[in-house]
């Protein structure tokens, strides 16, 4: 197969593989960036592998980084972006089920694409537009399918993160897992305890922003993945009614909080579960927010002071996350955030210092307890949001 037309991103890499090309060795845009080429897909990230030893890359370019240079990893700075040029390698060992024990620099492409994780990704593009494709990658991209390069067995004791990959990739790209791709799975599925918990998060919350996420979900389900993450082996029954349930999410607050409110989560839980998956402070505490409203929304006992807290990505959040959601209500609550007198409270229209110079308060902490009290009455349309009728209810509050 050749690519008549090179997507820009490796137009602006040619420069780098033609200059290893020039010196004698081969080089090649390879992995992922190729197979999203050939599916129409944006590119991310553009990796070169090449013949070449990484002391040798190195001579050949003014300014370089040892990114990696113990799995033969250079990063090239020559051209204004950075490009990771990687030697081609085997390996061996695989003690952690992640990272290998050693490392082996070769010649030969064939050997490099041979270690790689499914044939999809065992891609290698050329200067020309030229497609390297030893294991037939191309044949089952057409045919929508994800199987692991030679024997899945393999694979998956070499670095067990590939389980998730696969999962992922099925949801990313809406394609099936080939059978013994998907039986290796299953077989290793325990092996998943020995990744570090961060990498499975990435995987899975990539996967369930993914296309055909509920097939991602259920793979999941099926090869017993999910006993193998944080929390999720009791919740058999609530995983699968996600799966059932139509979802369409967009970011990680609405993946976390469509499984906490299926769980049945309380604000403490959450933070558990969440700490469990070493999520950010700042999506633990969106998901509570987007949490408890959606039990609030259930409950059909929404205020102005909930969504006022939860803030207007929240309330998009728990909309999200509703499934399929009541039009005209998913409207009403935007429109009922949208008609906040604040939304936050540097709108009120007096601060601290006013209530201090005109000496109705002293400073202390009565100050934030007024301001607080008047943020709260001001949301629900006890008082209304003036100079006059904000000093008028600081009086009453202070008697």
């Amino acid at each position: 197969m050749r690519i008549l037309k090179i997507p820009n991103e490796f137009k602006e890499a040619l420069p780098i593989l033609r200059k290893i090309e020039r010196a004698g060795y081969e080089a090649y845009f390879v992995g992922g960036s190729v197979r999203d080429t050939i599916l129409h897909r944006p590119i991310h990230d553009v990796d070169i592998a090449t013949s070449a030893y990484p002391s040798e890359v190195k001579s050949l370019f003014r300014r370089t980084v040892d990114t990696g240079i113990e799995h033969g990893t250079v990063m090239i700075l020559d051209h204004g972006n950075g490009y990771e040029v990687t030697t081609f390698r085997t390996e061996s060992g695989y003690q952690d089920y992640r990272r290998p024990d050693k490392v082996f620099f070769v010649r030969s492409l064939k050997e490099d694409l041979k270690r790689r994780d499914f044939t999809i990704n065992a891609l290698a593009l050329s200067e020309s537009g030229e497609v390297t494709d030893l294991f037939g990658g191309l044949a089952d991209m057409k045919q929508h399918i994800i199987r692991a390069v030679g024997d899945p067995n393999e694979r998956f004791n070499e670095d067990a993160l590939r389980m998730m990959r696969a999962v992922r990739f099925a949801s990313q790209l809406d394609f099936k897992i080939e059978q013994a791709t998907l039986a290796g799975i299953a077989r290793h599925s325990q092996l998943l305890e020995k990744i570090a918990v961060e990498r499975s998060h990435t995987e899975f919350v990539k996967m369930m922003l993914g296309v055909d996420a509920e097939n991602g979900l259920n793979i999941m389900l099926q090869t017993k993945l999910y006993q193998h993450v944080p929390v999720f082996g009791d919740h058999f029954k609530e995983l699968q009614q996600i799966v059932d349930t139509k979802f369409d999410l967009v970011n990680e607050t609405q993946v976390w909080s469509l499984i906490c409110y299926q769980f049945g989560f309380s604000r403490q839980q959450i933070t558990h579960f969440l700490k469990r998956w070493k999520t950010a402070n700042k999506i633990i505490n969106d998901v509570i927010l987007t949490t408890d409203l959606r039990f609030r929304i259930a409950a059909n006992r929404v205020d102005n002071w909930l969504l006022y807290q939860a803030g207007r990505q929240n309330v998009v959040n728990a909309i999200t996350i509703l499934g399929k959601p009541n039009h005209t209500e998913s409207q009403e609550l935007l429109q009922k955030y949208d008609n906040l007198t604040i939304t936050n409270k540097k709108q009120l229209k007096i601060t601290g210092g006013d209530l201090i110079k005109r000496g109705i308060l002293k400073p202390g902490p009565t100050v934030g307890q007024t301001l607080n009290y008047l943020e709260r009455a001001v949301v629900s349309n006890q008082i209304g949001n003036t100079p006059q009728e904000l000093i008028k209810a600081t009086l009453n509050f202070i008697k």
